[in-house]
């Protein structure tokens, strides 16, 4: 049996707490919307108590808030903030400055940057993926110069090396790592049909041996979004077709495991800390656009992000470390001209 779907009301604001009269039982948490200062927002993450929401390439800012949705800051005069990461101790937030060519780092205690990296020849770093001693970075400005780079924290200052993997990408590739696992890396192509991946061992000096990559036959087209369960075993990947979440065994990605359905067309996709619930999200004008299951692939929740207003920003997902909220971004889908919403959704406990 399914289980009941939830779906989002049309709120613009965060809604607060509601007084509850002796004796009577609270009713569950419902779904709130945060309407963000920009149209077009690149990716959300979460530390906990702060949540994170990054303008992409035409701002300058990001959006600082609550756990429940409320703004209470911002990180400012940063050049076209696209791809967030945390550290895994949810201390640091790295941020892929493309238009500048750097990475910089912020202390997500008191919003202060504490260092910034120039990525040199690796020009328009657009994605990046944190393991442990090194920040992976895929760059690329377009036409076939993408590629992967590292940033070796361990080292200082630190060290940036670039054209790390022995193919390139059509532009920087979409990269995964494993929370509990800093010797795996998981790379896909973006913005080709079908797509590639690669799956690579890091080794001594944070080099890349190529481990495996995906047949033509079972990928699909245009990957979204990718990401690794805390153990390293499995990636997880949302494009925008087959219409639902697939996964691949890293060290054969030719080896397909369950999917998870969700309708056309999946666009994003994020596991819990712990690895046992799977979110995926689909760009999708009518139905709902946010999935929850277990990974044994039972469902959990629906969301309705705003019909054909709004729709889910491609890997606009992002879990609370706890596991009991969701948080997704969305846009109006075409013009952008329209405020783009953070949307808080509890998720039913286990």
């Amino acid at each position: 049996m399914r289980s009941p779907v939830v779906f989002l009301a049309a709120l613009v604001t965060c809604l607060g707490g509601l007084a509850v009269a002796p004796g009577t039982a609270q009713a569950a948490a419902q779904p709130t919307v945060t309407v963000l200062p920009f149209g077009n927002p690149a990716d959300v993450v979460s530390s906990g108590d702060r949540v994170f929401v990054s303008g992409g390439r035409d701002t300058t800012q990001i959006v600082v808030t609550s756990a429940t949705g409320v703004i209470t800051g911002t990180i400012d005069g940063l050049a076209g903030p696209t791809d967030l990461q945390l550290s895994n101790d949810r201390r640091t937030l790295y941020v892929a400055l493309p238009e500048a060519g750097r990475i910089a780092a912020y202390d997500t205690g008191s919003l202060t940057q504490s260092a910034l990296y120039d990525t040199g020849a690796g020009g328009c770093p657009s994605t990046l993926a944190f393991g442990g001693r090194y920040l992976w970075f895929g760059y690329g400005c377009g036409g076939w110069d993408g590629q992967i780079g590292k940033i070796d924290l361990a080292r200082q200052p630190a060290v940036v090396t670039t054209g790390l993997a022995a193919q390139t990408f059509y532009g920087a590739p979409r990269l995964a790592t494993a929370l509990r696992n800093t010797k795996v890396l998981f790379a896909g192509q973006e913005s080709l049909s079908p797509w590639t991946g690669y799956s690579y061992t890091i080794g001594a000096a944070g080099a890349l041996t190529h481990v495996s990559t995906t047949d033509h036959v079972s990928v699909g087209s245009n990957l979204g979004d990718a990401a690794l369960d805390p153990t390293g075993t499995t990636v997880y990947t949302a494009s925008g077709a087959p219409y639902y979440v697939q996964s691949f065994s890293m060290a054969d990605l030719t080896q397909a495991g369950p999917t998870y359905s969700t309708g056309p067309y999946p666009d994003a996709v994020e596991l819990t800390r712990d690895g046992t619930r799977l979110a995926g999200g689909v760009s999708s004008s009518y139905d709902a656009d946010v999935f929850v299951f277990g990974v044994d692939g039972a469902e959990v929740a629906q969301f309705e992000l705003g019909g054909q207003d709004h729709l889910l920003v491609r890997g606009g997902l992002a879990w609370a470390p706890n596991g009991r909220r969701l948080y997704a971004i969305s846009n109006d889908g075409y013009f952008y001209e329209n405020p783009a919403q953070l949307h808080v959704l509890p998720i039913p406990a286990a």
